[in-house]
């Protein structure tokens, strides 16, 4: 099972990730502050790298999917930032498998790990 981020577990569902917000903690194991993930209703993924993005996700046997992502065009200051941009629209349009542990998101593809931490805004 290539790209697999566990087996064994039962896959995440929609649920538990809609009308939740997640800040980027991690890439490939090397710390990343202040880009963020949100799941909105019907599986409306959006968030920041350097530019915002949304569209439309699937989660399908714990593997999400985004097609059509809409990003603004933006060059950021931060190159690290930059390059975060066309890691996130690879990982959605190649479809990650989806794991959620207690607080903490992980997307991964064979190629890329990105963890994020539960911060949902205080109501």
């Amino acid at each position: 099972m290539t790209g697999c981020v566990s087996s064994g577990k039962v896959s995440v569902k929609r649920e538990q990730l809609e009308h939740h917000r997640f800040v980027l903690e991690s890439v490939n194991g090397k710390t990343v502050t202040g880009p963020e993930l949100s799941f909105g209703e019907d599986m409306t993924v959006s968030g920041k790298m350097c530019n915002q993005f949304t569209g439309e996700g699937k989660l399908s046997d714990g593997e999400l999917k985004v097609k059509n992502l809409a990003m603004t065009r933006m060059m950021c200051a931060d190159p690290q930032l930059n390059a975060l941009d066309g890691t996130i629209s690879e990982v959605f349009s190649k479809g990650a498998q989806v794991d959620l542990t207690a607080n903490q998101l992980t997307l991964a593809t064979a190629e890329t790990t990105l963890m994020y931490k539960l911060a949902d805004l205080a109501h």
